[in-house]
């Protein structure tokens, strides 16, 4: 008798496993499955539409930066097709129809910028491609600015063990070797600093995901290997430079790292506050 139960026992407990794993596998999303190209350069649109569902939104408002005339952007389809509305900049095309204004984003600017347009917040999606100075724009916008979702282009080329930025140079822009952006751990980096996690690697191996880390604490739903660099990492599929993406930089020019520069903003703050005190 005794052996009866204790083999009942282990029946339960085996089929209350399985239930709760295929109920854990339920709540997890796989964002490679929602990848899709609507207007966005690659998959982008689909992955930002599900985490808008998955987390839902405050104020559906938007910024997206380094978008040419807005034809081709992370955010064309949230306004033409999801009742949102935002701010688009970039350095060579205007059309206020369509809220895209002809700005040169710099580290120095952005916070102006957003004052200047009215930027809420608590704005929904921020997203930065500007193909040289993204993690150093990024690094300077104010915390009181708290995107639920931003999406960054990185540089697949450095590995995910590699801390690598190129140094801020407002007058510099990308032309067209791998000297650009940010690695991903750099840009992890950055964004934990912020109070971001990192939640996926678009398959083209171009833009990251990141979801503010408080919202992402409450979510239901959960997303495979968060903040696991490495197994997000996604080495970029065009080109042919070193690792796949752009020709290697001939110049052999230096980069700094994300360490560096974080606890050299942070050296600046403490100054800034005892001259304050």
């Amino acid at each position: 008798m005794k052996l009866l139960r204790a083999l009942f026992t282990i029946c339960l407990l085996a089929n209350y496993n399985s239930i709760l794993a295929e109920d854990t596998e339920e709540q997890l999303i796989h964002l490679e499955d929602f990848e899709k190209k609507i207007y966005s350069q690659n998959g982008e649109d689909g992955v930002i539409i599900k985490l808008i569902e998955t987390l839902g939104t405050d104020s559906k408002y938007y910024v997206e930066f380094g978008v040419q005339g807005g034809e081709q952007c992370n955010t064309r389809y949230l306004r033409e097709h999801m009742g949102w509305k935002g701010l688009m900049m970039d350095m060579d095309f205007s059309n206020p129809s369509i809220g895209l204004e002809k700005e040169v984003v710099t580290a120095e600017n952005i916070n102006n910028l957003f004052a200047k347009y009215h930027v809420p917040e608590n704005l929904d999606l921020l997203s930065i491609d500007i193909d040289y100075n993204d993690f150093h724009v990024w690094h300077a916008i104010d915390s009181k600015y708290a995107p639920r979702i931003v999406v960054i282009e990185f540089n697949g080329t450095h590995l995910p063990n590699e801390d690598k930025v190129v140094p801020y140079n407002p007058r510099k822009y990308w032309d067209r070797c791998n000297y650009f952006g940010a690695s991903i751990l750099a840009l992890y980096n950055l964004a934990k600093e912020k109070g971001y996690s990192l939640v996926y690697v678009e398959n083209k191996g171009v833009n990251l995901f990141f979801v503010r880390s408080d919202i992402l604490k409450n979510c239901p739903y959960s997303f495979p290997n968060v903040n696991r660099v490495k197994k997000l990492y996604k080495k970029p599929k065009y080109g042919g430079g070193p690792n796949g993406g752009h020709g290697p930089d001939d110049k052999n020019r230096p980069y700094t790292t994300s360490t560096k520069l974080i606890e050299r903003k942070h050296l600046k703050e403490r100054i800034h506050n005892s001259r304050n005190t």
